[in-house]
C-alpha cells in the first residue's frame, strides 16, 4: 500500500511541475516616441484598379513620397491572431515587439486571404482604408501625419527599403504610430524578375524596414507599380505576406502636368467609394513640379468619406492585432 501511495504522490508532483513550466510570457506594451525632420525619397506607385479582391497586372507606374513631422506616440506590443497555432515573431530596435500567430504554412495567414492581390477590404462593412506609399521623397509626410492626427484618422503605410534608409526619422515616426507594410527594397517590377530576385527584393526590404524602424512589416505587402501575377503572389504568400492593392489610385502623384489637382484627387476618391474601398495615396511630391496633391486633399477627403457614412480603418481589420 505504501509503495502504491508513494507512486501516486510522485505522479501528482510531476503533473504540477510540468503544468508550472507551461506558462508563456506575453509581449509587454512599449513606449515609442520620435521626432522627425524632412528629407527626400525615391519610389513610384501604380496606376488604378477597381473591383473585387483579385489578382491583376497593372500597366502604369507613378511615384511615391514621404516627409517627416514631429510626433510622439505610445506603441503597444501586439500579437497578430489570424489562426490557431502560436509562433512568436518579435522585432525590436526601437523597442517595438510583435508576436505573431502561425498556422497556414507556418505564417498564420487564413487560407481565404491567399492567392489574391486584394483590391478591397474583405467583407461587406461600410469601411474605407486609407493607404500611403512611401518611396520617392518625403515632401508630404509632415502634412499627412498632421492631418491624420488632427482628424484622428487611421492609415496604413507601405515603405520601401530605400525610403527608410533615406528617411530613417520619418520612417520611425510613421511606424511608431501606424501599421506599416513591405513595399520591397528598390520598388522594382517583380513580374519581370526571377524568383530568387523577387525574394531578395522582399527580404531585403523587410530587413531594411525592421532595422530602421524596429518593426516587422509582416503581414502587409504592396507590389511596386501594382505589377502582379499568380507567380509573384505565390512567392509573396510564401514569405508570410498578404498583398493589398487598391480600389482607387488618387493619381495625385501625376502633378499638374498630369492634369491633377487637390480637387481632382478628392473627386476620384469620393467617386470610387464603396464598402471596403482601399484608397492609394502617396507621401511624396511630384518630382517635376513639387506638388503634394494627396497631402493637400487629405483633410477634405477624410471629411467627405465620413460624411458619406463610412468608417476609416487600417488593414489590421483584415489581419487583426490583439494585445
Amino acid at each position: 500500500m505504501s509503495s502504491r501511495l508513494g507512486t501516486l504522490l510522485y505522479a501528482a508532483v510531476l503533473v504540477v511541475a510540468l503544468g508550472a513550466g507551461c506558462a508563456v510570457p506575453r509581449a509587454v506594451p512599449t513606449a515609442v516616441s520620435a521626432s522627425i525632420s524632412s528629407t527626400f525619397e525615391s519610389d513610384s506607385s501604380p496606376g488604378n484598379a477597381t473591383g473585387p479582391s483579385l489578382s491583376v497586372v497593372p500597366t502604369s507606374a507613378p511615384p511615391t513620397s514621404s516627409a517627416p513631422v514631429p510626433t510622439t506616440r505610445t506603441s503597444t506590443a501586439v500579437a497578430r491572431t489570424t489562426s490557431t497555432t502560436s509562433a512568436a515573431r518579435t522585432t525590436s530596435t526601437t523597442g517595438a515587439t510583435r508576436a505573431t500567430t502561425s498556422t497556414t504554412q507556418g505564417c498564420g495567414i487564413a487560407s481565404a486571404l491567399l492567392g489574391k492581390d486584394h483590391t478591397v477590404v474583405p467583407g461587406s462593412a461600410k469601411v474605407v482604408a486609407l493607404t500611403f506609399d512611401a518611396g520617392a521623397n518625403a515632401d508630404g509626410v509632415a502634412p499627412i501625419l498632421a492631418t491624420l492626427a488632427g482628424r484622428q484618422a487611421p492609415g496604413t503605410f507601405f515603405l520601401t527599403g530605400t525610403f527608410v534608409n533615406a528617411f530613417p526619422t520619418a520612417s520611425r515616426t510613421i511606424a511608431a504610430t501606424y501599421p506599416i507594410g513591405n513595399h520591397t527594397q528598390n520598388h522594382k517590377d517583380l513580374t519581370r524578375l526571377a524568383a530568387a530576385d523577387v525574394l531578395a527584393e522582399i527580404r531585403s526590404g523587410a530587413a531594411s524596414i525592421q532595422k530602421v524602424t524596429g518593426v516587422d512589416p509582416h503581414p502587409y505587402f504592396r507590389f511596386p507599380y501594382g505589377a502582379v501575377d499568380a507567380r509573384t503572389i505565390a512567392l509573396v504568400n510564401a514569405e508570410c505576406y498578404v498583398p493589398f492593392r487598391w480600389t482607387v489610385d488618387t493619381w495625385g502623384w501625376k502633378g499638374t502636368a498630369g492634369g491633377m489637382s487637390a480637387d481632382e484627387v478628392l473627386r476620384r476618391v469620393v467617386g470610387a467609394l464603396r464598402p471596403g474601398a482601399i484608397v492609394l495615396m502617396h507621401v511624396g511630391s511630384n518630382p517635376d513640379d513639387g506638388t503634394t496633391f494627396d497631402a493637400d486633399a487629405l483633410a477634405r477627403t477624410i471629411d467627405q468619406i465620413r460624411a458619406q457614412g463610412y468608417t476609416l480603418v487600417t488593414l489590421e481589420r483584415v489581419l487583426p492585432s490583439t494585445p
